[in-house]
């Protein structure tokens, strides 16, 4: 069976895996050494498997790739409807409009269909350049008359950011799927749906879900090597000792931590990103749980524990950056992976910068992400407070993130240098935070001096000591 949901592949990438993705600019004088990072093709899926919508009265419908307007539309999963999976828009005599932009686009292409048994009709693609306050129609109108998926292509010579709204001519019903978005550098889509949600708040106080551990499947990073979950190093040097109760080392599969029994909280997260961890084979399942894999002694959180404490459960391993299956997105919801973290906090400016993080790798790049918190005292919606859960869960203080943008290839250490991209991120945990995270930025040696961490320690020093000490500034 194909893939029905979200996928994102990086088409030469393939070809180019392993090499040196930094490029001389060939307009640069002799004997200067700036390098440029050649742009990398991406491609987007817009599948419709993740929306719904069973009305044909406009509205706005959250997909995998934004949000889009169906007006005269909806999303069907009839035997009528012709469909490449489940879903698919069924359009009678409106448009679905892109209330988004898409950067460095060189071609879309839609499948499309008659509906059931409906009389030939016709379609347009329209482009807007002004972020929908115009549309002009792109090639010629396409003619609906075939009972099967066909696909019509078209090729976007603009350099503008672009939106696009498919208009149907006429009353008779078409179906739409699989809108393929092809492009080079980042497409500014956000993947996925978005990762924060009421789920994370906590005004509820419903019973504890049962615990449960981590159960991994063939989508597990591996334990040693690329990809792995701790290959620029172990922070805190935590190890899986219970005399080391407040520095526990615990291999999720799916990530790693520092676990804090005294704060019951991690101490730092640390994962690696790249695309096969976010195909949206799994929605976001809000099935958090208490860690039954804790040793005798350890203050177990569980589900509720943060219930009416005025902040959110909130992740560390993002769930959007775990969508390959169940078991993935599954591990991101255990409390040992959460930390009390300030509504705005969590839902703006770290829901940003986590996006942002997966544009960076539909762009055609894979990241390394440490996340951590420290201090103690936060202000959540019902103030300020230092503990939560009856003194068994401190609230941090602040809460920082490091990530290693590296060109998707092989034997990741050898390709970081002194001038891969690393960004480093820390907050305070408060409720009236910008949601701009850029403007957090910090060195990493800010960070390390403020936990003691000793971050990316497995990098050649000459290479830490020149991305540890540079704030980030693209």
């Amino acid at each position: 069976m194909k893939l029905r949901n979200l996928f994102i592949c990086i088409g030469l990438m393939l070809a180019m895996a392993g090499c040196k993705k930094d490029l001389q600019n060939p307009h640069i004088p002799p004997g200067d050494t700036t390098v440029i990072q050649q742009p990398v093709p991406y491609t987007v899926v817009e599948n419709f498997e993740n929306g719904s919508k069973t009305a044909y009265a406009i509205a706005n419908v959250q997909l995998s790739t934004g949000l889009w307007s169906f007006n005269d539309a909806l999303i069907g999963s009839l035997a009528a409807d012709v469909k490449d999976g489940n879903k698919a828009v069924r359009l009678r005599a409106g448009d679905i409009t892109m209330k988004f932009d898409v950067k460095g686009l060189k071609q879309i292409s839609i499948k499309h269909a008659k509906y059931g048994n409906d009389a030939a009709s016709t379609w347009q693609l329209m482009m807007s350049t002004d972020s929908g306050a115009t549309f002009t129609q792109l090639g010629t109108d396409i003619a609906e008359n075939s009972t099967s998926l066909v696909t019509d292509s078209f090729k976007v010579t603009t350099t503008a950011k672009v939106r696009f709204q498919i208009r149907k001519l006429g009353t008779t019903r078409i179906n739409i799927d699989d809108i393929t978005f092809k492009g080079l550098g980042d497409p500014g889509i956000i993947v996925g749906p978005p990762d924060t949600g009421g789920s994370d708040t906590t005004g509820n106080t419903g019973t504890a879900a049962p615990d449960r551990g981590v159960i991994a499947g063939t989508d597990a990073q591996p334990a040693t090597g690329d990809n792995s979950n701790i290959l620029l190093g172990n922070p805190s040097d935590a190890q899986p000792a219970i005399v080391m109760a407040n520095n526990y080392l615990i291999d999720q599969k799916y990530y790693e931590e520092s676990y804090n029994s005294t704060r019951g909280t991690p101490n730092w997260v640390s994962w690696h990103l790249d695309a096969t961890n976010i195909t949206n084979a799994t929605a976001r399942l809000d099935n958090f749980a208490g860690f039954n894999g804790l040793p005798t002694g350890f203050y177990e959180v569980e589900s509720n524990s943060y219930s009416g404490s005025g902040f959110d459960r909130g992740h560390n391993c993002p769930s959007a950056d775990r969508t390959s299956s169940v078991n993935a997105n599954s591990a991101t919801f255990l409390m040992t992976n959460m930390i009390p973290q300030a509504p705005q906090n969590n839902q703006q400016t770290w829901a940003n910068l986590e996006n942002y993080l997966r544009e960076q790798v539909v762009a055609g790049n894979e990241v390394y992400i440490i996340m951590g918190s420290y201090g103690t005292g936060g202000t959540g919606s019902n103030g300020s407070v230092s503990t939560i859960t009856s003194g068994h869960v401190t609230v941090p203080s602040n809460v920082w993130k490091v990530a290693v943008v590296v060109p998707t290839g092989d034997g990741d250490v050898n390709r970081i240098t002194a001038t891969t991209r690393v960004i480093a991120v820390n907050t305070p945990n408060i409720n009236t935070i910008n949601a701009d995270w850029k403007q957090y930025r910090v060195t990493v040696r800010d960070i390390e001096k403020a936990t003691g961490y000793n971050l990316l320690s497995n990098l050649p020093q000459a290479v830490q000591d020149a991305v540890e000490t540079k704030k980030d500034n693209l």
